[in-house]
């Protein structure tokens, strides 16, 4: 798990942020669901307060710094399964010679 509260590794990650996929149908349908069935909210450190409209991931990098697991989310909902991230460590890099800096 990463903090990056200058977000240098969300930027050379070429992630983004969007006003647009945030705020689609099947988002503000889920928080209208959490909030029908008075679910709780998942706690958020008060960085991320700072701009709800940013698209996160799932990277994982060996020991090395290259990166073996690269999945850029399309919305704040969207993530990968854990079997499909383990699998992906199971069989290698995707991208050779990919190296975080």
């Amino acid at each position: 798990m990463l903090l990056d509260p200058e977000r240098k590794v969300y930027t050379a990650f070429g992630l983004g942020t969007s006003y647009i996929k945030v705020y689609n149908f099947n988002n503000l349908l889920k928080y209208a669901e959490f909030i029908v069935l008075s679910r709780q909210f998942p706690e958020r450190p008060s960085v991320c307060s700072s701009d709800i409209y940013q698209l996160g991931g799932d990277f994982v990098l060996d020991e090395g710094g290259r990166v073996i697991y690269s999945h850029p989310s399309r919305g704040p909902l969207e993530r990968p399964a854990v079997a499909e991230i383990l699998a992906s460590i199971a069989e290698g890099p995707r991208h050779s010679g990919s190296q975080l800096e």
